[in-house]
């Protein structure tokens, strides 16, 4: 996904959780509404500048794909997707020094005033947008290889 299709998805008010959690929507059988639905709380660091939405988005992505649920195979499935969230969160860090939303950032977005001055600056989509398109690489990478094994 390029930069400028998210920065459009950010400019019609979406946030970073939703735009990669629906990125995948169809991959993973839901409808966008449903992606979009199920993320909408974790934009702006869970709406209160914390934990990165990009970041909580993508691991909302390897929970709806690699999760566990069938009580006779849990501890397997269990396993498979901790390696695969392990994974994420090492490329990740690899790239980011926090998944800390304000440390990322830059400004409290979860205040109305951190929001605007993020906004003003530039500094929201600036970065926000190459965030979101490196997280949906690494998801796409990690995806991808799942495929052929």
């Amino acid at each position: 996904m390029e930069e400028k299709v998210i920065a459009e998805q950010f400019m019609k008010g979406y946030d970073c959780s939703q735009v990669v959690v629906s990125h995948y929507a169809a991959e993973l059988g839901i409808s966008e509404e449903l992606a979009n639905k199920v993320a909408a709380c974790f934009g702006g660091g869970m709406l209160q500048a914390d934990t990165c939405g990009a970041f909580t988005g993508a691991l909302m992505v390897i929970g709806l794909k690699y999760g566990h649920y069938d009580s006779g195979k849990l501890q397997t499935q269990k396993e498979v997707m901790m390696a695969k969230s392990g994974e994420f969160r090492k490329k990740f860090f690899e790239k980011h020094p926090t998944c800390n939303c304000k440390e990322l950032v830059g400004y409290d977005v979860s205040t109305p005033e951190g929001f605007k001055e993020a906004v003003e600056t530039g500094r929201m989509m600036s970065f926000c947008p190459k965030l979101v398109k490196d997280v949906i690489e690494v998801l796409d990478e990690m995806l991808k290889s799942s495929h052929s094994k």
